[in-house]
């Protein structure tokens, strides 16, 4: 929303696509709890290097759309700075409120229908049976389709693949879905993920998480944005896909 400010297309759209390579802090959860049960001796390297890594995708990235997709000059910046007056308590507090109203109204709603879909697939099977532990609903099945596409980067199972679709509604939920599907609860999830990742495909999930794409909330705002779908998709895929090269770099690498 803030590349509102900027006066040419290119220069916002170059932004709108880039922002989403930084990390946001509801990916602090994955990042706590991964660092802590497969390098415990260096956790604070660990997510400092992520932020890192982060920042030079972005800047990398910038640099080729550069060359590729957003030719051209960027449009000067030139701000004319207006007569400052110290703003009364009501004027800020109406500002606020409009602000918080129009993000919950348009946000909220989206993830509330992307919330009740995820949990939809994970209650029920595909004869619409509910389900216990996740293992036999449609979700699994979706997990199950996608475990080929993440074998490459050191985590096949399922419920790897389920964590990282229901991380598409929030990126807290990736925690909460493997602590679901493990049977561990939250408390005890950190203690079973080394039967799901070696520690090279811990390094690699975290690289995955950290750059691929970013939650329904910030998709639909985004679209918003953008302008079109066909940006958004563009968005969507060109970060999932640069999460996948770099995860298995990083997975190959490490192992």
């Amino acid at each position: 929303m803030a590349a509102r400010t900027l006066p040419g297309e290119r220069d916002k759209k170059m932004t709108i696509l880039l922002t989403p390579f930084m990390s946001c802090s509801a990916k602090l959860p994955i990042y706590a709890l991964f660092t802590a049960a497969f390098f415990p001796e260096n956790p604070a390297l660990v997510m400092i290097a992520l932020y890192a890594a982060g920042i030079a995708l972005g800047v990398l990235s910038g640099f080729l759309m550069k060359k590729t997709a957003f030719r051209g000059a960027p449009v000067p910046f030139v701000m004319e700075l207006p007569n400052y007056r110290f703003p009364s308590a009501k004027t800020v507090l109406l500002l606020l409120w409009d602000k918080a109203k129009d993000f919950v109204q348009r946000a909220f709603t989206v993830i509330l229908l992307a919330t009740v879909l995820i949990w939809f697939l994970q209650t029920f099977d595909t004869r619409l049976n509910p389900v216990t532990g996740g293992a036999g609903s449609m979700l699994a099945a979706v997990g199950k389709l996608l475990g080929g596409i993440f074998a490459p980067l050191g985590f096949p199972d399922w419920r790897v693949a389920a964590a990282l679709i229901t991380g598409f509604t929030a990126k807290e939920a990736v925690i909460s879905t493997l602590a679901v599907l493990t049977g561990a609860g939250t408390a005890g999830v950190g203690a079973r993920l080394h039967e799901l990742f070696t520690p090279a495909a811990a390094a690699g999930f975290l690289v995955f998480t950290l750059l691929y794409t970013p939650c329904v909330a910030a998709v639909n705002t985004v679209r918003r944005e953008y302008g079109n779908i066909r940006g958004t998709v563009f968005i969507v895929l060109y970060q999932t896909g640069v999460a996948w090269a770099a995860a298995f770099a990083v997975y190959h690498i490490l192992k």
